[in-house]
């Protein structure tokens, strides 16, 4: 146990700090979305903010992985954690000032995601140089972990910040949790360079192409990356039509019991993956994770009527979630070379993450303008009925996609 303390100790300072941080910046997005549902009582409206986040960040995604391969990891870190930084200031400003409007919370989430195409492949590779393979499924449970919890204390700790002192309060709360972060970073943590001298002299359009050109080798990989992608768009509709259905049927504080419940399975699911030795095949328990995760959530928040079957819902959906997430982080850590994971990971979020601002516009437009509209023509309907089909119809659909998928022959073939 010692010698694995001594051989994480940068990764562990790292994780501790950024996922404090993390949680700062998860208060303050859960009070946005709340402060704007609130503000327009338009389930697209409050969509759009997720999809002003994740556009620009799939469509330059292809390009930046070429430059972080190509930069200092540390400085990439930095510049865009002082980015978001400015941003958070910007917001308080603006609610201080009472000027704050939904339109500037688009712009400010399309710049975050802009600069974010070039932070998280370098954050994923900074990880893989800290680290050595044979703790890759520790390393990934305790990220697991640590999302969990940020899943579990987000919206307990938002809503009472927000309850005795207001949205600023949320906002300082994770300015603080952010400088404490940027300040370890920048004099605690040395993260290794990678001695890459055949991809110094290449430009960044061939150093996409030979990204697509390793993809297109390893078909095994861009299959997962595809199958997660369309688990993507099934969960971000998710995602668009969760706090319609509960805020109307319901309250915050049920909306936050729910956003609890997954904190809480997926940081037991995470607990499991840390400490579990590892699958004989990592593919097949990753298809079984979200197998389980499609058939069983969606269809209990669909037929279910109280805020106890919501919750059980969210725990069935969610527990098995870590467990995929780190064997999908194992697979690509090994399988990917340590100087290309920038530009293959950038591709992967381009590939596998660009249906989710699909999927956040898509449910958000289905909730206003069919489903919502389709139910309240029957007798004894009530707002958030609409919703309440739309996740019975992604369920459905989901359980298709796991079928298809399961059965892919290249995705089977990766050891």
């Amino acid at each position: 146990m010692k010698n694995i303390f001594h051989d994480l100790k940068s990764f562990l300072i790292l994780w501790i700090t950024q996922s404090f941080s993390a949680l700062g910046s998860a208060m303050t997005n859960f009070a946005l979305v709340i402060w704007i549902y609130q503000k327009s009582g338009s389930a697209l409206t409050t969509a759009m903010l997720a999809v002003c986040s994740y556009a620009p960040y799939v469509i330059m995604s292809i390009f930046a992985g070429a430059v972080s391969d190509k930069w200092n990891k540390k400085t990439i870190m930095l510049v865009c954690d002082s980015f978001a930084g400015i941003c958070t200031v910007i917001i308080m400003i603006l609610l201080k000032n009472d000027c704050l409007q939904v339109w500037h919370l688009y712009i400010i989430n399309s710049l975050n995601g802009l600069m974010n195409t070039v932070q998280q492949p370098a954050s994923d590779v900074a990880l893989t140089l800290l680290v050595s393979e044979k703790y890759y499924q520790k390393t990934s449970g305790l990220r697991s972990l640590s999302n969990s919890l940020v899943n579990v204390l987000t919206p307990v700790f938002a809503s009472a910040i927000m309850a005795f002192a207001g949205i600023e309060a949320v906002i300082i709360s994770d300015l603080v949790t952010f400088s404490i972060a940027f300040v370890v970073l920048l004099f605690f943590i040395e993260i290794p360079e990678i001695k890459k001298e055949s991809t110094k002299t290449e430009s960044i359009s061939q150093s996409v192409r030979n990204g697509f050109l390793w993809l297109n080798r390893n078909k095994g990989i861009l299959w997962l990356m595809l199958f997660l992608s369309a688990i993507n768009f099934i969960a971000s509709i998710y995602e668009s039509a969760l706090p319609v259905m509960i805020l109307s049927k319901s309250s915050e504080k049920v909306l936050g019991a729910v956003n609890s419940c997954v904190g809480i399975a997926t940081l037991i699911g995470s607990i499991i993956v840390t400490f579990m030795p590892e699958p004989e095949n990592r593919v097949k328990l990753i298809c079984n994770c979200l197998f389980i995760s499609m058939s069983t959530e969606n269809f209990m928040l669909a037929l279910g009527e109280s805020p106890v079957i919501w919750c059980i819902g969210a725990f069935c959906g969610w527990v098995c979630i870590p467990l995929m997430n780190a064997n999908m982080d194992v697979i690509f850590r090994t399988h990917i070379p340590t100087d290309i994971q920038g530009r293959i990971y950038s591709l992967r979020n381009t590939l596998q993450f660009f249906t989710i601002p699909l999927g956040y516009f898509t449910g958000g437009f289905l909730l206003d303008n069919v489903f919502e509209p389709f139910v309240s023509g029957f007798a004894g309907t009530e707002k958030g009925d609409g919703a309440s089909l739309l996740f019975f119809v992604i369920g459905i659909v989901g359980v298709v996609i796991c079928f298809v998928f399961s059965r892919n022959r290249h995705i089977h073939k990766i050891k």
